[in-house]
């Protein structure tokens, strides 16, 4: 535990006119209050606020964020009030330690609409005065260094989840990247150890066998750098964390072998024109990856983070991702928002991106329905990455990672993105899927006789814009139904010798379940009902009234099956079925398709066999999955290759039951002396479970390839 004095000295090291007194009666205050209570470690429960204090002054924040770490505790675990705060010290520090002492309540519960409102409070509190924030990440940092203490396993994964879904993806927007790494890989050690132990295992394996690499990089590094003009510019390599890393072997869908940038080359000079002369030497002296270099200098990201970013084929022919940028920028890097608040800047800064995203909560906030879309919202806000794009009077459009030119021209204007036609970008004519970079210039072309495509939805990435495209699919759907339905059951009468007319359908509604004529054009249009069966119901052969009523009631109790519930946009009766070619699982963006006599045939959003369906667009059905099926199961299917040595099919099938998967088929595929190639059925919750099974198993090193199956 950090004594009294060495407290004092660390805030003194950087901050010489600190308020020595008011640290000191903080520090006996806190011991006094919290008297001869334990921690679950068994030490004197005052280590934890003196800690906190210690991890804020290694943050270099002012005097009053050090008292609040060393008094954060004391009103919720002692007899010490507000009042007695406010008395010994002063009324801002009373503010904030009010501040932490409510966020200290917030804890994820089985009751989503008290975690919805607890969030919501934690955002108001922050927007109040940011170092409630930061204290409270102090605070969350050191529970989690000593969460290990703690026997109740479940306990421990709830607090290893608030912290990854909420306290992570804040530090994160705030910039403080050091502290959001840190926590990240205290919560994944608890949430996935067996894959994290796996990754760390490989990367001892890497240092061991480039010991001496990483140091021959720096210094010709440093030696390029200095022929290049730039001489004492410092270059330090860096490693990936374990949970960065898996997350990347999630989202680019490879094996750790396959990552480029588990080692980083960071390098440091003195003002913005330094950064982009280094950038220039190293990539005269070296060959430059493409699609590996981001200005963010020019462009920052959301949270302020700033630094040029690119990848080269490097010195001794290896291939690594360097990072160049001013040594302010690198504190701002590390430390975020808390670099503004640090001793030198007084009353701190309260303007910049990461301020900017705090007003956008509140809006939303302002403007959400309830609790629960507010956190929905926001957690979407923290965990997507950003793009930024101009129009052609440079305006700047902030997108999410991955969206589209259609995605762009709704984010200008509703009307813009319903009648786009195309799209230049940086002057060149592209296709309106195209996916946007940092600092493209968009100009979008549109036409009045344009409307929204039905394709245009398996690309878009923004819900503005996929709201918008479904809402027109639907009616444009309808007509089309309505349309073919009405051609169908003309062409039915006359087959069977009767003139057509609308009179005598209207008796004969509620046997198919349709309140109106058109309803029941539609429901024949989709395929649901034939047009033989509307004349034989307007015109009953001998026993066919019994008939037509044993066809409603099957159709009713249809309605009432377990399918029916889990898609939502069919109409109750429809026969489903889950496509064979890929497998949908919840979590996937899904499509129907019509068949007549077979139902509806569900499919992923990108599965090649959709593009046998491209011409009839009225066969296209707007599904998605049902909310209440949260307790269903549904088999994922994986391709799986692994090593042909004795165990390793006993570890596969331990890695799939510790995430919770259960494997309903295996068949071997292809076999060899080396080794095997199967496929697996595993049922499991949602995509998001199956992504996480993949993950664990990439992990494993016994696995050598492992991908979901598409066909």
């Amino acid at each position: 535990m950090m004594r009294q004095f060495e407290l004092v000295e660390l805030v003194k090291s950087y901050d010489p006119n600190a308020d020595e007194d008011a640290i000191n009666r903080a520090y006996v205050f806190s011991m006094k209050a919290h008297g001869a209570q334990l921690r679950a470690s068994g030490d004197p429960y005052f280590s934890h606020p003196v800690e906190v204090a210690g991890i804020l002054a290694r943050m270099k924040l002012d005097s009053a964020s050090i008292v609040t770490g060393l008094l954060h505790d004391t009103v919720e675990d002692t007899v010490a009030t507000l009042d007695d705060i406010e008395r010994v010290f002063d009324r801002e520090i009373a503010r904030l330690v009010d501040g932490v002492t409510k966020l200290s309540r917030i804890e994820l519960q089985s009751d989503q609409t008290k975690q919805a409102e607890n969030f919501r409070k934690l955002v108001l509190a922050m927007s109040e005065d940011i170092r409630v924030l930061l204290v409270k990440l102090a605070d969350r940092l050191h529970n989690m260094q000593t969460l290990h203490f703690i026997k109740n396993e479940e306990k421990r994964r709830r607090i290893a989840r608030e912290t990854m879904e909420i306290y992570a993806p804040l530090a994160e927007r705030l910039g403080m990247q050091r502290m959001k790494d840190e926590l990240e890989d205290l919560a994944f050690a608890e949430l996935q150890p067996d894959a994290r132990d796996s990754i760390i295992a490989r990367l001892d394996f890497l240092r061991d066998q480039e010991a001496a690499l990483v140091p021959r990089i720096e210094t010709e590094l440093q030696h390029k750098l200095a022929e290049g003009g730039l001489p004492g510019t410092s270059v330090s390599g860096r490693e990936k964390s374990p949970c960065s890393i898996w997350r990347k072997m999630q989202q680019k869908n490879v094996a750790f072998e396959q990552l480029s940038d588990v080692m980083a080359f960071r390098v440091l000079v003195d003002s913005v024109g330094d950064c982009y002369h280094a950038l220039g030497v190293i990539h005269s002296a070296y060959h430059v990856v493409p699609g590996r270099f981001k200005d963010y200098i020019s462009t920052p990201k959301p949270n302020d983070y700033r630094s040029l970013h690119t990848g080269v084929i490097g010195p001794e022919r290896q291939r690594i991702e360097v990072q160049i940028r001013t040594r302010d920028m690198h504190e701002v890097a590390e430390f975020g928002v808390a670099a503004h608040w640090s001793y030198k800047q007084g009353a701190g800064k309260t303007e910049g991106p990461q301020y900017r995203w705090l007003r956008e909560l509140l809006d939303i906030l302002d403007h959400a329905s309830g609790p629960e879309e507010f956190l929905e919202h926001t957690k979407l806000e923290m965990f997507q990455d950003q793009v930024f794009a101009f129009t052609p009077k440079g305006d700047l459009i902030a997108l999410p990672r991955g969206a589209t030119a259609v995605d762009f021209a709704y984010a200008v204007h509703s009307e813009i993105g319903d009648t786009c036609v195309g799209a230049k970008i940086n002057g060149r004519l592209l296709p309106l899927r195209t996916v946007l970079g940092n600092g493209d210039q968009v100009e979008i072309i549109t036409s009045k006789a344009q409307r929204p495509s039905p394709t245009w939805e398996r690309f878009v990435v923004t819900g503005k814009a996929r709201a918008r495209i479904r809402r027109f699919i639907r009616t444009q759907q309808r007509a089309q139904y309505l349309d073919l339905g009405k051609a169908i059951v003309q062409k039915a009468f006359r087959q069977e010798g009767h003139e057509f007319s609308e009179r005598p359908l209207e008796p004969i509604l509620k046997t198919f379940n349709c309140p109106t004529v058109e309803d029941l054009y539609v429901a024949v249009g989709q395929g649901l009902v034939t047009g033989r069966a509307v004349v034989n119901a307007v015109f009953p052969q001998p026993q066919e009234k019994a008939r037509v009523v044993s066809l409603a009631r099957a159709r009713r109790k249809l309605g009432q099956t377990d399918n029916a519930v889990t898609i939502r946009g069919l109409i109750p009766g429809m026969a489903l079925h889950f496509a064979g070619c890929c497998h949908p699982l919840p979590g996937d963006r899904i499509v129907g398709i019509v068949t007549t006599g077979k139902g509806v045939t569900i499919h992923t959003i990108d599965c090649d066999t959709l593009e046998n369906f491209a011409d009839t667009p009225e066969r296209w059905l707007d599904v998605a999955w049902s909310n209440s099926d949260g307790e269903a199961t549904h088999v994922g299917r994986l391709n799986v290759m692994i090593a042909n040595e004795p165990g390793n099919l006993g570890s596969l099938t331990t890695v799939i039951g510790k995430q919770g998967g259960n494997i309903t088929n295996l068949k071997i595929t292809n076999r060899s002396s080396d080794f095997f190639e199967m496929m697996l059925d595993i049922e499991v919750a949602d995509v998001k479970h199956l992504t996480t099974i993949i993950a664990a198993l990439r992990a494993n090193p016994v696995i050598n390839s492992v991908e979901r199956a598409r066909g």
